[in-house]
Formats: C-alpha cells, sequence, structure tokens
C-alpha cells in the first residue's frame, strides 16, 4: 500500500486526517507526507481545513466538507494592507469556517455588510500595514473585530475635518456622511453599522465609544491610547432585526432613490460639563446636518440647555434650512421648554 493509499485507508476508521498521524504511521519525513496530501487535494478527493499546525484533511464530499466545517467557529487571520480586498476575506472565513452554516438569512445579510463596511474603512483609511481579522460563532451569537495599527479614526476626523477636539470628531463621526475621502466613501458605514449591532465598540486615541443597542444606550470612556483602532462587533443568532428595517428607517423610501435622507444627533457626545448652553454648542451639534431632510437630536443624559444653544438651532439655523425638519427626544421638562420656546410654540 503506498502512502496515498494509507491516507485514504484512514478515512475508513475516523471522519479527520492530519499530517502528524500519517507520518507516526509511516515513519516518512513531514515534508514527503504532506506531498501526498497536496497529491490528493489536486486529485479532488481530499479537502484541507486550517492554514497552521492545527489543519486536518477530510474527504471531498459535501457531507464531510459541511460537518467539518461546522466544527470550526473561530477565525483569526493577519493581512498585509496590500491590494486587500473585504470581499475575499469575507469569503475566505465563508469558506473556511463554520460560522455562516445554517443562519438565519437577516444575520446573513446584517453580518455581510457590517462586516465588509469596518473592513473597507480599515483598508482604504487607517494608512496600516497590518489588519488582524478576527470571528467567533457562539452557541448565541457571532461577534468579529478588526485591528489596525494605523493613523486612528478619531484622530484621523480630527486632523481631516479641522475639529477642535476627539470628542467633537466623535460627535460628527455618529452623524452620518462624515468621511474623510468624500470621493470614494460616503460616511454610511459606521452610522448604520454602530445601529445594526446588539454591541459595536471603536477604541481608538485614548477613547472608547459604546454603542449598547439593547440598552439604547452610547457612552464615551477615557481609556489608554494606542496606535490604530480596534473594532468590535456583536449579533444574536436570534435577532429579529433586518437590515431593509434599518434603512428604511433612515432613508427615503417614498422615491425610487432611497436617499440616506435622515439622521439623529447623540447631544451629549458634544457636551463639556453637565449643561449645553452656548451658540459655539449648538453650531457644532447641527454641523453639516443640512445634509440631510429629517433630523432627530437625542437628548438623553443632557440636563438642561440654555437659551442661546436653542435659539441658535431652533430659530437661527432653521431659518437658513426651512425645509429640514428638526425633531428631538428624550429631552426633559426643562429642556422641552427651552426648545418650545426657542420654536415659538410657549
Amino acid at each position: 500500500m503506498n502512502i496515498k493509499q494509507l491516507i485514504l485507508a484512514e478515512f475508513d476508521n475516523k471522519d479527520q486526517v492530519t499530517t502528524a498521524e500519517i507520518v507516526r504511521k509511516t515513519a516518512k519525513t513531514r515534508a514527503w507526507v504532506n506531498l501526498a496530501f497536496q497529491v490528493l487535494m489536486e486529485e479532488g478527493k481530499i479537502v484541507r481545513f486550517g492554514k497552521t499546525k492545527g489543519s486536518f484533511y477530510v474527504l471531498a464530499n459535501k457531507e464531510s466538507v459541511r460537518d467539518a466545517k461546522s466544527q470550526i467557529v473561530k477565525f483569526r487571520r493577519v493581512y498585509k494592507n496590500i491590494d486587500l480586498k473585504e470581499d475575499v476575506v469575507l469569503r475566505e472565513i465563508k469558506n473556511e469556517t463554520g460560522i455562516f452554516v445554517d443562519i438565519p438569512d437577516n444575520v446573513l445579510h446584517i453580518l455581510d455588510y457590517s462586516f465588509t463596511e469596518m473592513l473597507n474603512n480599515a483598508i482604504d483609511h487607517s494608512h496600516s500595514d497590518n489588519i488582524t481579522v478576527e470571528m467567533v460563532r457562539t452557541l448565541t451569537d457571532i461577534s468579529f473585530s478588526i485591528d489596525d495599527r494605523g493613523v486612528g479614526i478619531f484622530n484621523n476626523i480630527k486632523e481631516k475635518k479641522n475639529f477642535p477636539d476627539v470628542m467633537v470628531a466623535i460627535g460628527n463621526l455618529l452623524k452620518g456622511k462624515t468621511t474623510t475621502d468624500p470621493a470614494r466613501h460616503t460616511g454610511e458605514g459606521i452610522f448604520f453599522t454602530s445601529r445594526i449591532a446588539d454591541t459595536f465598540i471603536i477604541h481608538s486615541f485614548g477613547k472608547k465609544l459604546f454603542f449598547h443597542n439593547i440598552l439604547d444606550d452610547i457612552f464615551v470612556e477615557d481609556v489608554k491610547s494606542f496606535l490604530g483602532t480596534q473594532l468590535f462587533f456583536i449579533i444574536s443568532l436570534d435577532t429579529k432585526k433586518t437590515i431593509k428595517d434599518l434603512f428604511d428607517k433612515y432613508t427615503d423610501t417614498a422615491s425610487e432613490t432611497y436617499t440616506f435622507n435622515t439622521s439623529e444627533v447623540i447631544v451629549k457626545l458634544f457636551q463639556f460639563g453637565d449643561n449645553m448652553i452656548s451658540r459655539s454648542q449648538a453650531k457644532r451639534v447641527i454641523e453639516g446636518m443640512e445634509k440631510f431632510e429629517n433630523i432627530t437630536l437625542d437628548f438623553k443624559d443632557v440636563h438642561t440647555v440654555g437659551q442661546g444653544f436653542a435659539d441658535e438651532i431652533f430659530r437661527v439655523w432653521q431659518s437658513q434650512y426651512p425645509n429640514i425638519k428638526i425633531d428631538y427626544r428624550h429631552a426633559n421638562e426643562n429642556i422641552t421648554f427651552m426648545l418650545k420656546r426657542a420654536k415659538g410654540e410657549v
């Protein structure tokens, strides 16, 4: 029996075979055994899973391949950021692991969109030599992380847009349509990804931005600074959310253009201290919102706004853009009074 026949005979008793097992049985060198495995793969008789010492082989039939893939629920790879394509990376994960096996269509579409958008951002914006990609499936959810050692997303926006500090950069990033490369990017990717995730975290330049969408909460923490950006995304396998519902919420569904015309501003991200008092703060909050037709200001965790702040948005800015609808939510009694006063409703 030659070595190829011996390898195939091993599958009579087991579903998976490794190089190390054949080396022990034959006393042949690892290089010789690997060559035999390679020939069998080229003949279409076996398939390899994994690229490191943990790799193994299965027979090249649908049942064996599917069973083998379903056992692989973790993926981690470091990529050189040279001609890297996000769709190619996603295809590798799907081909080499069981992370996407039998997941609901809505979760599949959420992951396809969010993963490719976030990896493309890292490829095009980070200027990082390497990008680390991880994806993990558990019994209840699927998560991915994208890690680069580039310029840092918050600092890049701050510098390119000449914002006074990183917090203003973060606030503007979350409005949507904020991009440092308008020729190639719309600035929509993070806006939609951050809202479809169960939890989404961006860690960069001494700040960690949390989206806890199940709790309807967004907040920022000061953390140890490091070079680059880390993104983390997680979605439940039994989520009822869909990409279509999310897009419908923020796009013009009345026409066939499906323009991204609706946004919201997390006011507390522009807050210094406990209150929003000045016109300059109002200008930061509303900056760039003329790109939208419908705006919602979210006043969660804001205690008070001043007359100047309210007047700047609801009278001065609104008079410049009378066709844009401004709404608000999570405003307490004091804030509601000031906003209505600025609108001439009290």
